[in-house]
């Protein structure tokens, strides 16, 4: 047996009921004579073999079929020098691989729960009696049988091991993308032939097709042309349904949601899912932040640790009905890790706290909470330097959708996005070379009559918009200007100038801006240094006329501004990093 099979691909595609197994395996039947598919090959044997009673309509003539139950060989009717394709349900895993399979490919063919299970009480429902139990649905198991193969490579000789998991949906929206890839993957040819076959039932057809594969007997294949109106592909729009989840499904429903979170990271639309490139032309500037591990949970009890969840980030999820989400009802922190110490980790909480507060915050994580969630989270990514923290409280989570706080009744939510991120990137600016400002034009810093800055909130439009705006100038930031016209911060960071006749280091009062802690770090380092310092009103037209300029904040530290409106700072004119900045930066790294 083993010189037969190094001669033949065996391809073994596993899935959940009603997740379109059958039109896939007509796309590898329509491949011509080189390829042989097989529906569900040891359907027979698993159902002989089950332990509990397992009703079908076609089981007793089907089971009266010719084929030994026990001889696994049997189920291989492949022809020598050809290419097999067998769709395969969830069932009989067990053992199956070890003695097989090793060598194989595999493909698991995955479909939202919500459609598997609003089908269910159709079709599936009738023939299975109505049975909503999870192993009949065969979501759950798919994992399963994803970690036996796994398992199973592991042990393998073939580089071929890789499990190639494909989303049903994506099939049937993209099919001669999703049908090349899959080829692709599984190291054979694609061909066009794939997407059409002829209507009506077809030579691989297992028994129990007559009680399945109706709809699918009616198609002539997958449908490219959706503004085709009389097309009866499988894709197209007549043939959608829209169905309900009966509450008896929603147990299963429940568990299966899990197994196909997981699965669906595994498929090409999930990893290729962005849809522009960022400015760094990549999307992970740190290869590490692909798969950090992120923290979300709600307040504990008094054991002093939250009721929360270290995460993969793409696994990581809040509620809907959370307020965030409802209203942008949070407030943040940024903080930075360096050579094993949280960088003023208690004053970024003395202000969560006083935001919280501010904006009335009740049933909220306890600050022993907060820092084990932090500490937890660190640890569990080994993030000891170069590393910083988005730290965001929610009101929580709301029972119903509203504006209202009262509906807020599960606690506060605490999310901590750490990564690595030097603190010049991408995402940062050149504390060496500079940045260029413009003056935002679109939007003023509010007073505290309107809005307060002094509260950290999530309420960012107002910084978002002046970004845009510096975007399309091509410039790195936006100078925000009170109401009255004297300038309050950037969008992001707090502001500095230096005039060298004085000398005197003059940043604007805080009245329309959030006083920043790297801000107020550096008051106190120029204080040491002997620079004397003044924080008041300050214009538009000082900043130009300045010797030096330059912002703070927490994720770029200090960052020389070289260029305001076109105006080149300074007196030299030649856009380079001035003395006192400089002073400062090295100040601020010791």
């Amino acid at each position: 047996m083993a010189d037969r099979f190094t001669t033949i691909t065996v391809v073994h595609c596993w899935s959940a009921p009603r997740s379109r197994s059958t039109a896939l395996l007509y796309s590898f039947e329509s491949r011509g004579n080189s390829t042989i598919a097989l529906d569900e090959p040891l359907y027979r044997r698993w159902l002989r073999q089950a332990k509990v009673q397992v009703s079908r309509p076609y089981g007793e003539p089907f089971l009266k079929g010719e084929a030994p139950p026990d001889d696994v060989d049997e189920a291989w009717r492949w022809e020598r020098e050809k290419q097999c394709f067998n769709e395969r349900i969830h069932y009989a895993v067990k053992g199956l691989m070890d003695e097989k399979d090793g060598g194989h490919r595999h493909v698991l063919l995955i479909r939202d729960p919500i459609a598997v299970l609003g089908s269910w009480m159709g079709k599936s429902g009738s023939v299975h009696g109505n049975n909503p139990h999870p192993d009949e649905v065969g979501i759950v198991q798919l994992l399963d049988v994803y970690s036996k193969i796994l398992g199973a490579s592991m042990n393998a000789t073939t580089s071929n091991s890789e499990v190639v998991v494909i989303d049903s949906d994506d099939l049937a929206a993209q099919p001669r993308r999703s049908l090349h890839e899959l080829c692709d993957a599984l190291g054979i040819e694609y061909r066009e032939s794939m997407l059409r076959w002829e209507a009506g039932t077809h030579k691989c057809d297992g028994p129990w097709s007559k009680w399945w594969y109706h709809d699918v007997w009616r198609s002539l294949g997958w449908d490219e042309d959706t503004e085709d109106t009389n097309s009866t592909g499988i894709n197209h729009p007549r043939t959608a349904r829209y169905r309900t989840v009966p509450p008896a499904l929603l147990p299963a429903l429940r568990m299966s949601m899990p197994s196909y979170t997981f699965l669906q990271t595994l498929t090409n639309t999930h990893q290729q899912r962005a849809i522009t490139t960022p400015p760094s032309g990549k999307l992970y500037e740190d290869p590490r932040n692909q798969h950090v591990l992120v923290y979300v949970g709600t307040p504990g009890t008094s054991s002093g640790r939250g009721r929360g969840r270290i995460i993969p980030r793409d696994m990581a999820v809040i509620s809907p009905f959370d307020s965030s989400v409802q209203g942008g009802d949070a407030t943040w922190e940024g903080i930075r890790v360096y050579n094993g110490r949280i960088f003023h980790l208690d004053h970024h909480l003395n202000r969560l706290y006083r935001s919280a507060k501010a904006l009335g915050f009740e049933n909220m994580h306890t600050r022993s909470e907060i820092i084990d969630a932090i500490f937890r989270v660190l640890a569990a990514n080994g993030m000891r330097d170069g590393a910083h923290m988005r730290l965001t409280i929610t009101r929580g989570e709301k029972c119903t959708s509203s504006m209202n706080p009262l509906f807020n009744v599960y606690g506060t939510t605490l999310i901590i996005l750490p990564e690595w991120k030097p603190t010049e990137g991408a995402t940062t600016y050149d504390n060496t070379k500079g940045i260029s400002l413009i003056t935002a034009g679109v939007c003023r810093r509010s007073p505290p009559s309107t809005l307060d800055n002094k509260i950290h909130h999530n309420n960012m439009i107002q910084n978002i918009l002046p970004k845009i705006q510096a975007n399309h100038a091509g410039v790195a930031d936006a100078i925000m200007l009170d109401l009255e016209g004297f300038v309050a911060e950037t969008n992001a960071t707090n502001l500095f100038l230096v005039r060298c006749d004085c000398p005197v280091l003059v940043t604007p009062s805080a009245d329309h801006c959030l006083p920043g802690i790297t801000r107020d770090t550096v008051l106190i380092l120029a204080k040491e240094l002997g620079i004397e310092t003044e924080v008041r009103r300050v214009s538009l037209s000082e900043f130009y006329c300045a010797d030096e300029v330059f912002t703070t904040g927490t994720m770029g530290e200090l960052t020389p501004v070289t260029c305001i409106d076109g105006r080149v700072i300074g007196a030299k004119g030649n856009k380079t990093r001035g003395v006192v900045t400089q002073q400062l930066q090295e100040a601020y790294k010791e």
